[in-house]
């Protein structure tokens, strides 16, 4: 007997976004959150920089958009950039009613400043916001009777009319009625039925070879969405970090660029005889902003066919790094490198991923009672590159949006939901398998389709994504689900998302770089897919 939960709204995530609008709709409406693992164990927790807003005296709202336009490469749509800047401030005071302790001075917030900004406007809790955020979120999510938590439950897919065989009453994506959820405790797929449906779910990292964000980010709500009609917007813009550690008992550990601003250079491994590279690719050599930087350890990667290059601090005093860098040094020293007499080994990684579901400032998708809110969505916000500190803005702006939607929408009856078909049975070949099919996948798009692409690339990358698609489609249509299966299904399915965008961009702008074609186009045009049939 398949169990069935009934709410009022589902939320899928546990980030920042998906406890705001939690945290919001609580007060009225019986909210369930569902998480494929612990609470705090997605990437809102890793967020290491802060939370932009206009709040310093000669600042402005209008100076905040043009730093977000020029980021985002003429990309972003300046009426949800206004929004989510005017919006902001009074974000950040939700948070500290909350009690998130950020850095104060002399009574008052204290504001950093970070690349791309004409301002200091940066609310930060030291150097891990994130977790401070998370850490006071989650506590209230937990006290709050009308919340109900669902750890290690996974989405499967949402239940829509398509999913009921039902023909749309709109004729066009239909209706989102709740979700089937993998509960990983009982083994068993599980009915949430909901009114309104949220997709938190974060961002797809895990699709290539080397990432900063955690083992989460696997693009479950892009996926969902997209197999459920909705409209996915500029997948090609995928943010990368230039230097994270290269160390195989190591993931995502990041080599923070102040390094290179104390003076670290860039250099080939002895190997290729330890020269110095950054001068030859830009004047500003290792201070260079980071698309350029990732750019040029990329290229010279490629070329010497490299799996890493070097970051050498070890000219500075060795009492001076361990001062500024106190957390890289333990860390590096842990793992045998002493970075006053060594390179540090490094690596460019995927970081965040701009583009998602396409909504509108409530944070509605295509579909009726389906809403989407944080890294998952396009809003529009980011463009073709995310100006630092705007995603956790866009977090908590765009779900307080969805909460105000959801709770001025009408109610509407739930149709009778099919159970889960329980026929499937388990393959014993079938772990061996989707293990060998990640790392390929992971691989091939970091050599295909990472920071430089040419199309000759992209074509090796949608032909490998279309072998791959059939075989995970056998998989899933008749071996019982499993969360290694579900993630592999969703990381193949955001693969191919980002090939056919880029293959559809004949320009690099921001993130995207060709090539085949160097120039940017003089008009700017998101790049918007749509599911056959729509």
């Amino acid at each position: 007997m398949n169990t069935t939960h009934a709410f009022d709204v589902l939320i899928i995530g546990t980030g920042l976004a998906g406890m705001t609008a939690a945290l919001q709709l609580a007060p009225t409406m019986r909210v369930a959150m569902v998480t494929k693992r612990g609470l705090s164990d997605g990437s809102s927790q890793w967020a290491q920089g802060g939370i932009a807003a206009v709040l310093a005296e000669g600042d402005s709202f209008n100076a905040h958009v043009e730093d977000t336009l020029v980021a985002g490469a003429g990309l972003c749509d300046e009426e949800a950039t206004r929004f989510a800047v005017e919006h902001a401030p009074a974000a950040i005071a939700w948070l500290r009613e909350l009690g998130v302790p950020f850095s104060t001075e002399n009574g008052e917030l204290h504001l950093t400043r970070e690349g791309g900004h004409s301002h200091r406007r940066i609310v930060h809790a030291a150097d891990a916001t994130g977790a401070a955020v998370q850490a006071t979120l989650s506590q209230r999510v937990r006290s709050t009777p009308n919340i109900t938590l669902f750890e290690n439950h996974m989405l499967v897919d949402l239940i829509t009319d398509r999913r009921l065989k039902k023909a749309p009453a709109n004729g066009k994506a239909g209706r989102c009625y709740g979700a089937y959820v993998l509960n990983e405790l009982s083994d068993e797929v599980e009915t949430f039925t909901a009114t309104h449906t949220i997709l938190a779910t974060g961002g797809a990292g895990k699709v290539y070879l080397y990432t900063t964000n955690p083992d989460t980010a696997t693009g479950d709500g892009i996926a969902a969405a997209w197999r459920a009609g909705c409209s996915v917007g500029n997948m090609e813009f995928i943010q990368f970090h230039p230097t994270c550690l290269y160390h195989p008992q190591v993931k995502s550990f990041l080599i923070t660029e102040a390094v290179r601003g104390e003076g670290g250079q860039l250099k080939l491994p002895p190997s290729q005889g330890g020269k110095r590279f950054m001068p030859e690719h830009d004047d500003r050599a290792e201070l260079a902003p980071r698309d350029i930087v990732a750019r040029a350890i990329d290229f010279e990667m490629k070329k010497h066919g490299l799996d890493c290059v070097h970051l050498d601090i070890s000219h500075q005093e060795p009492q001076f790094l361990k001062e500024h860098f106190p957390t890289i040094y333990a860390r590096c020293l842990e793992l045998g490198i002493d970075i006053t007499q060594e390179p540090i080994p490094v690596v460019p990684a995927a970081h965040y991923t701009c583009g998602g579901v396409v909504t509108d400032l409530s944070g509605r998708t295509d579909m009726e009672g389906l809403y989407a809110v944080g890294e998952t969505t396009c809003t529009g916000l980011h463009g073709a590159n995310r100006l630092a500190s705007n995603s956790l803005v866009e977090c908590m702006v765009f779900a307080q949006a969805a909460a105000s939607a959801i709770a001025g929408a009408p109610t509407h009856e739930q149709p009778a939901i099919p159970e889960w078909d329980v026929s499937r049975v388990t393959d014993a070949d079938e772990m061996v398998v989707i293990s060998h099919n990640w790392d390929e996948l992971r691989r091939f798009m970091w050599d295909y389709v990472g920071i430089v692409r040419t199309n000759k690339r992209l074509e090796r990358a949608a032909h490998r994504i279309a072998l791959l698609q059939a075989e995970i489609d056998e998989f899933y249509a008749q071996f019982h689900v499993t969360r290694d299966l579900l993630e592999l299904r969703n990381l193949v399915q955001v693969a191919d998302l980002i090939v056919q965008s880029a293959l559809q961009r004949h320009e690099s702008r921001g993130l995207h770089f060709s090539r085949d074609y160097p120039e940017r186009l003089p008009e700017a045009r998101p790049t918007i897919l749509k599911p056959q049939g729509e």
